[in-house]
């Protein structure tokens, strides 16, 4: 994409009335789908991943696709794929495309929804980009779109974990580290829209480049660098053995697999880099006021409770005042889904205000 802006320039004539009390069978004969339920596309778009779902006003997920994203082929290839895999999870769902109302779009970058642009997604290379116009376009609903982490924090607070919570931090722990605020019972973007990115914060403002942030010290990427450093070193570790010695193999599952073998190494990494991010945690709960924090995303999905219980620990440890410090620490409960169920969420809610 180029650095040239991209303004809608056509209008759309949706009509945001579903139609009433009209019977439709799912595509396998099965249970009887009234017209008159609301249904949107919820689509999780990552760097690696597209996963899209038929999702209703209550959050199920009625049917669901999962391809790849293939970022190299570009912007407009990709929304075809984006498309493709909608229509692949209405068919899954038995729902008909001519049924949905509207459609949500998590986006791993900072996004200006009011006009509908990525403003940058480095691991899709985009600057710039009218991924709303353009989904739209393809699918003929209108479509709302948001930051990849929002939208599952949102999912979370609508539908899963954060239920009747006013404010809430939810943190994103996989390839980076990304988060999503809830203020005073609304999804908090900020005057830039990037209200949340809690992986940029500076822990370590004497280090050098490249390991200051939350995000360079508390991603997986970063845990896995910290590790391949000391392996090198000459620590001892079982990693090398489960990767055959392909170091680049270590992801999530890998470590998970390392770390509930009780790999000294590997423990000790993950422990250090949860207390850590515990402890930036407890920053922004000090400065906010928070009740609750919602922890997600592979690497978390991955350690599990393990993870949690230090972040929560650090959280608890630090905060400010004392009254804070029985702050509620929870995992994710939507998992792969709080995207896609976020999404669809917002869409609906979006498209009903």
């Amino acid at each position: 994409m180029s650095d040239e802006t991209f303004e809608p320039n056509e209008q759309h004539d949706f009509d945001s009335d579903p139609e009433n009390g009209v019977e439709e069978h799912d595509a396998l004969g099965g249970s009887t789908i009234m017209h008159s339920e609301r249904f949107a596309i919820g689509i999780d778009l990552g760097g690696t991943n597209i996963q899209a779902g038929v999702v209703n006003q209550a959050g199920e997920v009625l049917g669901r696709a999962k391809i790849r994203t293939e970022a190299d082929k570009g912007f407009e290839k990709v929304m075809d794929r984006v498309a493709a895999a909608a229509r692949d999870a209405c068919e899954e769902a038995g729902v008909k495309m001519s049924m949905i109302h509207t459609a949500g779009i998590g986006v791993p970058g900072p996004i200006d929804p009011d006009k509908g642009i990525v403003v940058e997604a480095v691991n899709l290379r985009w600057n710039k980009a009218p991924v709303v116009i353009a989904l739209s376009d393809r699918l003929s609903v209108p479509v709302y779109a948001d930051n990849d982490v929002n939208v599952a924090v949102y999912g979370e607070w609508r539908a899963g974990v954060g239920e009747n919570r006013s404010n809430l931090l939810g943190v994103w722990v996989g390839t980076g580290v990304g988060g999503g605020l809830v203020i005073n019972s609304q999804l908090h973007r900020g005057a830039h829209h990037s209200a949340g990115e809690i992986g940029h914060m500076i822990i370590h403002p004497g280090a050098h480049l490249g390991s200051r942030s939350v995000e360079h010290n508390c991603s997986r990427t970063a845990i896995v660098h910290e590790l391949i450093k000391l392996i090198k070193a000459n620590h001892h570790s079982m990693l090398p053995s489960l990767t055959n010695g392909k170091t680049s193999k270590i992801k999530s599952k890998i470590l998970s697999i390392a770390y509930e073998q009780g790999d000294d190494l590997v423990c000790t990494v993950i422990n250090d880099s949860a207390d850590l991010l515990g402890m930036a945690i407890s920053n922004v709960v000090t400065l906010l006021s928070l009740d609750m924090v919602i922890l997600g995303g592979g690497l978390v999905e991955a350690i599990g409770k393990p993870y949690v219980d230090i972040v929560r620990d650090a959280i608890r440890r630090e905060a400010f005042p004392e009254s804070l410090r029985q702050i509620k620490v929870e995992a994710s409960t939507l998992g792969d889904d709080a995207g896609l169920v976020g999404a669809g969420i917002m869409a609906l809610e979006e498209h009903w205000k």
